[in-house]
């Protein structure tokens, strides 16, 4: 699938998708762009930069969530502009055709993947739209939310899959599910990090195992899968939200060279 003229996911090389989970400024965005951008050449693998513009979904009501849509779309604008294809996710269907302005990718989060008013306004932009699958859906029911965004004739969908609710404050990745989400026909994308989350595990946030963010990403590549989604930071004991699962940006390139590795010998 073409992302931009010169991006594209799925039928080829493994693509990368990563960034902040949110924009902290537009300092840290553009510092974090332009070390991911120029990781990707040496990688040579297609890249696009993540960041939300706003978390609407913190365990606390007093956590930081972003600097909002007007700011943060002119700071992902600013991303794009210079070259980088750009990934942002949305919250209400009246979000869909602003953030379409600023980014080449609108992405549902995992809580909204079965709301219809959302998936139809995404649709409707044109623009690639990713869906993470919910925590609670599994890998066969995602199909029918992929069809909503289908109903509006745009059939650019990518389909995350970023862990299952097991019990309280757990996930688990079935991998069986990677393989069965191929079937429909649309690129597949494995979130390695919100995968290691524990949702709500640390009180007022969200804790994490980033030690199993590797394993957990080599065996999706291994199935087989068209990208993998990373959340990444400098330093992620000081990140504003969803620090607990990141991966230390100086860890990224060890791990995509692996996991190109096995993508290649998984292809062959």
């Amino acid at each position: 699938m073409r992302i931009t003229s010169s991006v594209e996911i799925g039928g080829g090389p493994l693509a990368l998708i990563a960034g902040p989970c949110v924009i902290e400024s537009e300092e840290h965005v553009n510092m974090l762009a332009t070390a991911l951008s120029t990781l990707s050449k040496r990688l040579e693998a297609a890249f696009i930069f993540k960041a939300s513009f706003d978390k609407a979904n913190r365990s606390s009501v007093n956590s930081y969530r972003g600097p909002g849509i007007k700011e943060g779309l002119r700071i992902l604008k600013s991303v794009r502009d210079r070259g980088i294809a750009v990934l942002t996710d949305i919250h209400e269907p009246a979000q869909a055709a602003l953030a379409a302005e600023s980014a080449d990718i609108l992405q549902i989060p995992a809580f909204l993947c079965r709301q219809t008013d959302i998936l139809v306004e995404a649709g409707k932009t044109g623009r690639v739209v990713n869906i993470k699958k919910g925590q609670f859906v599994s890998p066969a029911d995602i199909r029918l939310a992929a069809e909503k965004i289908a109903s509006t004739g745009n059939d650019r969908i990518l389909l995350t899959e970023r862990g299952t609710s097991f019990g309280y404050n757990n996930l688990v990745v079935d991998m069986r599910g990677l393989a069965m989400m191929r079937g429909f026909g649309w690129p597949v994308v494995f979130d390695a990090t919100h995968s290691v989350q524990l949702p709500g595990a640390a009180g007022t946030a969200s804790g994490g195992q980033p030690e199993f963010i590797e394993p957990l990403a080599s065996a999706a590549v291994a199935v087989g899968v068209d990208a993998v989604f990373i959340e990444v930071h400098e330093a992620p004991e000081r990140a504003l939200s969803d620090g607990a699962n990141a991966l230390r940006l100086d860890k990224l390139e060890g791990l995509m060279r692996k996991l190109q590795r096995i993508s290649a010998a998984a292809q062959a």
